[in-house]
Order: C-alpha cells, then structure tokens, then sequence
C-alpha cells in the first residue's frame, strides 16, 4: 500500500501564508485525496492530488478501527502537504479521520462539519457572525479557538466550505483526463 502524488497546478508560492484544504473520497477503488493551498483571498497557490489507495484484507486486519485514519492522516494527508511547497497558518478538512495529522504538524488542522452546517452562525454581532462550528484533535483543544482568531482578521466573505467543492470537481477532472490519456 504505497502513495504517489502528481502536481495538477502549481504557481509560484507567496511569501505570505496561505490556507490549506485537504480531503478525501473514499470510492470503489480506495481513498483519493486532494489538498489546495490559497491565499486568503481563497485564490489557489497551489493543488496536489493523490493517486487511489486500496488496503487490503491484511491492512485491515492489522490496522483495525485505526486504519481509516491512517490512510487518511498519515498516508494521504502527510504525503500530500510535505509534498506541497506552500506554506499554510491552518488546514481545514471535511473528513474528520484527518484530524490525526495534527499529531505530525505544527499548524492547526480543523474539521467542518459534513452535516452541511458549515456556515457561520448568524447573528447581529458582527464577530460572532464569523465564527465557523470547527472541531479539533482531542490533544490540541486550542486550535479552534486559534484558527478563529486567525479567521477574523481575514475578509468575512470567505466561504471556508466553498475550496472543498472546487477540490471535488478538479479531482474528478483529473481522473476524466487519466482515463482519456489511457485510451
């Protein structure tokens, strides 16, 4: 069970940090992941994407209950941002099994929820408007609180649901022009 990854567009890394966005599909032929890297204007800087990771009966027997967070935190997710040039202050992620990661990073790595509450709850207090229902590893319970304060001096139009949808349908595009290259 190995790991390759391949480098869909990349530009040139600002000196600035960015953000990151990593997930992952679990789909017939294994997990695939896709990590983007933007700037805080949600522009990206940088995209990665995994090739498909299948366990076998041998993996899952071994790994057991933990095997779905390490081929999500430590196979894909590492493999994904060691391999990316971009320099991020947090990542966020829609599948929780990715919160292991932080465990091997010294960024905060938060998780939206994947019940389609993503956007901030509303209210008339400007800075409360902006607060995003984050969860984090058990071990690093600051993060959250961390990745708000960060979240708040960056403009409160950003949609930090809205890259997951842009990674969904590059990854797709990739697997289209794999299967087309094939032919």
């Amino acid at each position: 069970m190995g790991i390759e990854d391949e480098v869909v567009t990349q530009t040139p890394a600002p000196r600035t940090q960015g953000l990151g966005f990593l997930t992952i599909l679990h789909e017939d032929n294994g997990y695939m992941g896709g990590y983007l890297v933007t700037n805080f204007w949600s522009r990206p800087v940088e995209f990665r994407l995994s090739t498909a990771v299948q366990p076998n009966r041998i993996h899952q027997i071994l790994y057991g209950g933990t095997l779905q967070s390490y081929i999500c935190a430590d196979l894909i997710g590492k493999t994904l941002i060691e391999k990316t040039t971009a320099a991020v202050q947090a990542i966020f992620t829609d599948c929780e099994s990715v919160l292991d990661l932080r465990l091997q990073l010294d960024v905060p790595v938060v998780c939206l929820p994947s019940d389609g509450s993503t956007a901030p709850a509303s209210s008339s207090d400007p800075a409360a408007s902006r607060k995003w229902p984050l969860r984090c590893h058990s071990r690093f319970p600051g993060d959250v609180a961390a990745v708000q304060a960060m979240l708040d001096g960056v403009d409160g139009s950003l949609d930090l649901a809205e890259p997951f949808v842009r990674i969904r349908e590059a990854m797709s595009e990739a697997r289209k022009l794999g299967a087309m290259s094939r032919n």
